[in-house]
């Protein structure tokens, strides 16, 4: 968790769904039901001068790597950060104190494991269950500069130990920040370890949230459209263990 999202709401319905103040971006990415590692995706950060969009590449690139092909390699191991662990892990560790952002997403594919009851691999979405309405997931982010000179924005999202009904699909779910805290997530000025891992902590962190099954051909990236959330009928067998 979590490997593919789906971002299906343009530049504009973000700057007001999350009140950004402006926007770096040039122009609007594609929509997009089937964002997978390395894929350019939007991120909300602080600029000193409020919260504004900006875009990285998703898969974040540690500050270590050498040239272009490494760091492009690397991206697909670090989409993900363990909140349990972000302070510590020396990919993450200095981007979860200084650079952290949210990712808002319109929902999140997960794959069920052999642990819960659903059939093994049999995609999920997972979305708000208020329509039209973005999830905001905890993220960090950095920039990375090449041999030659050219910077890359690039960010990861943050999980945590999952909760209630999507422990049943899988371990691991997004960790998502509450408006009323965005502001201090966000402040890059904010850099107590201990302030930081408390605000991840969210009473009741699924709540809110609306799981369906949805159809295997989310599997593959080359597939993408608005089909790819339609509900997939489970029969009854296959919820069995």
């Amino acid at each position: 968790m979590c490997g593919r999202y789906a971002q299906a709401q343009g530049m504009d319905e973000i700057i007001e769904r999350f009140d950004l103040d402006a926007s770096l971006v040039d122009k609007s990415l594609p929509l997009n039901w089937n964002i997978a590692p390395t894929n350019e995706i939007y991120i909300i950060r602080d600029n000193q001068q409020g919260r504004v969009l900006d875009s990285a590449s998703w898969g974040l690139i540690a500050p270590w790597q050498k040239n272009l092909i490494e760091a492009r390699n690397s991206q697909s191991h670090a989409i993900n950060a363990r909140s349990e662990s972000i302070h510590e892990k020396p990919t993450f560790r200095q981007a979860f104190r200084t650079t952290r952002c949210l990712i808002p997403a319109t929902g999140y594919y997960e794959w069920a494991t052999s642990l819960g009851k659903y059939p093994p691999k049999q995609p999920f979405y997972i979305s708000s269950a208020a329509e039209n309405t973005s999830l905001s997931i905890a993220g960090i982010w950095s920039t990375w500069k090449n041999e030659s000179g050219s910077e890359i924005q690039s960010a990861a999202i943050i999980t945590r130990e999952a909760v209630g009904e999507l422990a049943t699909i899988h371990s691991r779910m997004p960790v998502f920040m509450p408006s009323d805290r965005w502001d201090t997530w966000l402040d890059p000025q904010n850099r107590e370890i201990e302030t930081l891992i408390a605000l991840m902590d969210i009473p009741d962190p699924a709540y809110g949230l609306l799981t369906r099954p949805v159809a295997p051909r989310v599997n593959l990236v080359a597939n993408n459209g608005p089909e790819l959330l339609d509900p997939f009928e489970l029969g009854e067998a296959q919820t069995l263990f």
